[in-house]
C-alpha cells in the first residue's frame, strides 16, 4: 500500500505508544524509522518496528526512558540513554554538540546504556546541515568474529561521517561487515535467499540462508582490514563510553534477554576553525571534481533525493510489514 510520511509516521507512533512508549519517545523513534524507510533503507525501517514494540513491551528497552546529559568537561557531552531508544539520546545530542563544537572547534558526544542507532547517515546529515563535519560510531550485538577467530565478538559496528558542502552535505554511512545485518534481517523476514558471500553458518560456511546468517556471523568488509576496523569501533563506541561491549549485548531483533545497553561516540568538527574562512568553498572544489566524471555520484545524494521524492508521492509498505504491524 502507499501512505504519506505523515500517516507513516503517525502508524509508527500510534503502534509504539500502545506498546509501553511514551508520546514523546514513540515520534523521536518513528521519525527516525519513517525516515530510514524514505531513504530506502528498509532493513533499518518499518521492518523494525514489530522488534522494537516487542522489546518495549517486555521491558527489554525502556519506552518511558528520559535521556541524561552531563558535561564533565567543555569539549564532552556523555549522555546516559537510560536503557531506551537511541533515538531521543541521539535528538538531545543535536541539540547540545553543535554549539560545544562551535565553542571550542571540536566537541566529542559519548553514548551509553542505549539501543539500536539505525541509519547514522540520517544522524551526520543533521549535523551537516547545521555546518558541522562528524564522525559518529556505534557498536551492535556481536555478529562478527575478530579475524582467525569463530566467536561471535564484534557486532556490525557501522561508522558514518558527514560533512557539510553548499546546503548538500556528503554522507557517507557504512557497516563493517560485507553488508548491513538489517539486510539479512529484512531476507529472513521476506524469505528469501542471501548471497553466498554475506554470512557464515554457525559452523563457519557460507550460507544463503538467512536464519542460518543470523544463528552464524557476518562477513567481514575488506578481510582482516575490516575485522580491524570492527575492533577499533568497538573500542571507541563501547570501550570509551562505558556501554556494553557487542559480545555482552542481548538482540536487537528479539524481546528476550536483558537491554542491550550499547554504545555510540559522535565527533563533531567546526571546519571554519579548522579550516579558516575559505573552508566552504574549498569542499565545493572536491565535491566538484569529484562529481564532474561520469558515472560518480557523491555519497549520501541517493539517500535525500530519494525522501525528497518520498515527501511528494509518499511511501510504499509492503504487504507482509503493514500486516505485521497492523498485528501489534
Amino acid at each position: 500500500m502507499k501512505i504519506s510520511l505523515s500517516d507513516a509516521h503517525a502508524l509508527v507512533s500510534d503502534t509504539l505508544i500502545r506498546s509501553k512508549v511514551s508520546t514523546e519517545n514513540a515520534k523521536s523513534v518513528a521519525t527516525a524509522l519513517v525516515m530510514a524507510e524514505a531513504s530506502g533503507q528498509g532493513g533499518h525501517g518499518f521492518r523494525r518496528v514489530p522488534a522494537y514494540s516487542a522489546q518495549a513491551r517486555a521491558g527489554k528497552v525502556d519506552g518511558f526512558a528520559t535521556p541524561v546529559q552531563e558535561k564533565p568537561t567543555p569539549g564532552v557531552l556523555r549522555i546516559d540513554a537510560q536503557f531506551g531508544f537511541a533515538y531521543p539520546a541521539l535528538d538531545l545530542m543535536v541539540a547540545h554538540l553543535p554549539d560545544m563544537a562551535r565553542r571550542q572547534g571540536i566537541a566529542i558526544a559519548s553514548i551509553h546504556k542505549s539501543h539500536h542507532a539505525g541509519v547514522m547517515g540520517l544522524t551526520v546529515e543533521r549535523l551537516a546541515e547545521m555546518g558541522l563535519a562528524s564522525m559518529m560510531f556505534a557498536n551492535a550485538p556481536a555478529a562478527m568474529a575478530a579475524w582467525g577467530g569463530s566467536r561471535p565478538m564484534f557486532g556490525t559496528n557501522p561508522i558514518a561521517f558527514g560533512v557539510p558542502v553548499a546546503g548538500d552535505p556528503i554522507v557517507i554511512d557504512l557497516a563493517l561487515s560485507k553488508v548491513a545485518r538489517g539486510k539479512i534481517m529484512a531476507a529472513k523476514q521476506k524469505g528469501v535467499a542471501i548471497p553466498d558471500d554475506w554470512a557464515f553458518d554457525p559452523d563457519g560456511n557460507p550460507t544463503t540462508d538467512p536464519v542460518k546468517a543470523l544463528e552464524g556471523t557476518m562477513v567481514p568488509a575488506g578481510g582482516v582490514k575490516g575485522a580491524a576496523l570492527a575492533m577499533m569501533v568497538e573500542l571507541l563506541a563501547a570501550g570509551l563510553t562505558g556501554a556494553q561491549f557487542g559480545y555482552q549485548s542481548s538482540s536487537l531483533f528479539d524481546d528476550k534477554g536483558k537491554p542491550p545497553a550499547l554504545g555510540q561516540m559522535i565527533i563533531a568538527i567546526d571546519p571554519q576553525a579548522t579550516g579558516g574562512p575559505g573552508i566552504a568553498d574549498h569542499l565545493v572544489d572536491i565535491a566538484t571534481e569529484i562529481s564532474a566524471e561520469e558515472g560518480v555520484r557523491l555519497p549520501g545524494r541517493r539517500g535525500k533525493s530519494a525522501r525528497q521524492q518520498a515527501a511528494l508521492d509518499g511511501l510504499e509498505i509492503e504487504e507482509d510489514v503493514i500486516n505485521a504491524i497492523n498485528k501489534i
